[in-house]
Parts: C-alpha cells; sequence; structure tokens
C-alpha cells in the first residue's frame, strides 16, 4: 500500500479546478431552464464558493484516513 498523502496545496488545485468544471455546467443547466444570465452566474457564484470549500474540506478529512 502507498504511503502517498495529497498535500494541502494538491487538494486546492483539485478543489478549485473541479470547481470551474462544475460550476460552468450549473450556470449552463440553469440558464437553459431561466434563459436569465444574470440569474445563471449569481447561482452559479454561490453554488462554486459553497461546495469548493465542502469538497476541500472532504479531500483534507479523506487525507487523514
Amino acid at each position: 500500500m502507498s504511503q502517498y498523502r495529497d498535500t494541502r496545496y494538491r487538494s486546492l488545485i483539485k478543489a478549485l479546478s473541479w470547481r470551474v468544471f462544475a460550476t460552468i455546467t450549473t450556470i449552463l443547466v440553469v440558464f437553459s431552464f431561466t434563459q436569465k444570465i444574470n440569474l445563471s452566474l449569481g447561482i452559479g457564484a454561490v453554488e462554486g464558493l459553497v461546495k469548493g470549500l465542502i469538497y476541500y474540506l472532504h479531500e483534507r478529512l479523506w487525507g487523514r484516513l
């Protein structure tokens, strides 16, 4: 079994890169239903920040196991 552990920096980069793709997807889905770009961008921004933080914390917890 490998002793490799993610660093905080690697977890942060993974969280940020994933959130970029996931947030763009959210914006596109919201826009496809509402046709409102401001609403879509607003929801995407809030969703991206909240879920980015949750993902980072999740990664750090898994890194301790």
